[in-house]
């Protein structure tokens, strides 16, 4: 069992991101940053996310990323190439192609999470620019065999009640 912290569009915001990282650093074991951070990878409050390029971000960040925990494949997309504004069909296809369970992706800034065709597509929603809704969100994922629980933070407020979700994944 793994538990995963991912976050979206910081946009330029520094303390923030350290702010999170310190908050959740003992119970997490991975922590995603899904672009436009705007800030340089060897900025210190980028230290320990996985991070990839958003369309806001300097070189430097992959444009996507793949990796495996707990048996599940997870790719990692800012979203922007795949036009998440619009539709999910885009991505639906890349990651039918990667053959990905779980998908993290930012861009549009709306906190959203769902299943389709038994995999699980998450958007954190932003921590600096939310759309949709005030709070400022990230995400902490429970990874447990087929299951998948989802708990929804805000920035300042902390654990938002009533978002909480468990999915069921499996293609």
């Amino acid at each position: 069992m793994s538990k995963v912290l991912v976050v979206s569009d910081s946009h330029g915001l520094s303390k923030e991101l350290e702010v999170v990282r310190e908050r959740h650093l003992q119970d997490v074991d991975f922590m995603i940053h899904c672009g436009d951070s705007q800030l340089m990878p060897d900025d210190k409050a980028m230290t320990g996310y996985l991070t990839v390029m958003g369309n806001c971000d300097f070189s430097g960040y992959p444009m996507e990323s793949m990796i495996e925990l707990d048996g599940k494949k997870i790719f990692v997309t800012h979203g922007h190439r795949y036009s998440v504004k619009t539709s999910l069909m885009n991505l639906i296809y890349k990651a039918e192609e990667v053959d990905a369970d779980i998908v993290f992706f930012g861009h549009s800034h709306i906190l959203g999470a769902e299943v389709i065709g038994g995999r699980l597509f998450i958007n954190p929603g932003s921590i600096r620019l939310p759309r949709e809704r005030f709070e400022k969100t990230y995400v902490i994922l429970e990874l447990q065999d087929q299951k998948v629980n989802m708990k929804v933070f805000d920035l300042i407020g902390g654990e938002m009640e009533g978002l909480a979700r468990e999915f069921v994944i499996g293609k």
